[in-house]
């Protein structure tokens, strides 16, 4: 049982934000492009698909960075204690740990067309060296937004086998959506940070924090505005795009404070429900 708890605290599979916000851009790419006319069955498959994978894949990807952060997240009082930094834990057995993880999430890709697969592949160094990139630049926010929206392009090649313009756009904003969240995110180990040498957006906009949220949401919503229109989509698609505005200007900017640690995890894992709120509006999009 304690092999159990310290692989559960590893993977972070209690906290499932994490897992969640690789998710909902899948299920974004995958609506923009299925049939509803067709039958439901290999949708709700397809879910299933992306759901099983991006636990998979977050759960290895948290075990690589630990590996690599191990030594400053000693440093760091929210790291400190977590399995490799304090011990529990070592380095190789955690790398068999991802390995396997990696192992049963090509097994779950394997199910898509040789398009998505070959793709999914060829997103492996990006998501495998994101723990790096805080050590050399002040944009780790920005691999991760890459890294992280991936599977909205694969959503999208899973039905129609094909790369187009529309799933790049909504890519591209994507990506700042989580460069928006990342920074709330990491505005929590600013102090620490600053003090071990490493770097974020967060460390470099501190002066502007809110200015710079402000400017990745509003790319974020013009991407949604030009790919509906791209889509054709309807009007109610245009009408509740005010429910993502409203979450990401008028709550998450508004009551967003660099200095309160605990306000910054509950504006970041709102972000789950934004995941959700952005799924139905694209929904409504396709279906009315």
């Amino acid at each position: 049982m304690n092999h159990v708890n310290i692989f559960v605290e590893i993977t972070r599979l209690k906290k499932p934000i994490g897992f969640m916000l690789l998710f909902w851009p899948c299920t974004w790419g995958l609506t923009l492009a299925y049939d509803f006319d067709e039958k439901l069955n290999d949708y709700f498959f397809y879910l299933l698909l992306f759901f099983l994978g991006s636990i998979l894949m977050r759960s290895a990807g948290c075990i690589v960075n630990d590996i690599f952060d191990k030594e400053f997240d000693k440093k760091v009082i929210r790291t400190k204690n977590r399995p490799l930094p304090s011990g529990k834990i070592s380095w190789k057995i955690a790398f068999l740990y991802s390995l396997v993880l990696c192992i049963l999430a090509f097994f779950v890709l394997l199910n898509f067309n040789f398009l998505t697969v070959i793709l999914a592949l060829g997103s492996m160094p990006l998501a495998f060296t994101y723990p790096l990139m805080k050590r050399y630049t002040y944009w780790p926010q920005l691999f991760l937004g890459i890294t992280f929206n991936y599977g909205l392009v694969l959503g999208w090649t899973s039905v129609t086998e094909q790369i187009s313009l529309i799933p790049i756009i909504f890519y591209f904003g994507a990506i700042f959506w989580t460069l928006g969240y990342d920074t709330i995110y990491g505005s929590q180990d600013i102090n620490d940070d600053e003090i071990i040498g490493l770097k974020s957006t967060a460390i470099k906009f501190k002066k502007n924090l809110k200015l710079f949220l402000s400017i990745c949401y509003l790319i974020f919503i013009l991407c949604l505005i030009i790919g509906g229109f791209l889509m054709k989509f309807n009007l109610f698609y245009f009408l509740f795009l005010i429910l993502p505005i409203f979450h990401l200007f008028l709550y998450q900017i508004r009551f967003f404070n660099s200095e309160d640690s605990s306000r910054c995890l509950t504006i970041f894992k709102s972000n789950n429900f934004f995941g959700l709120i952005t799924l139905s509006v694209i929904f409504l999009g396709k279906i009315f």
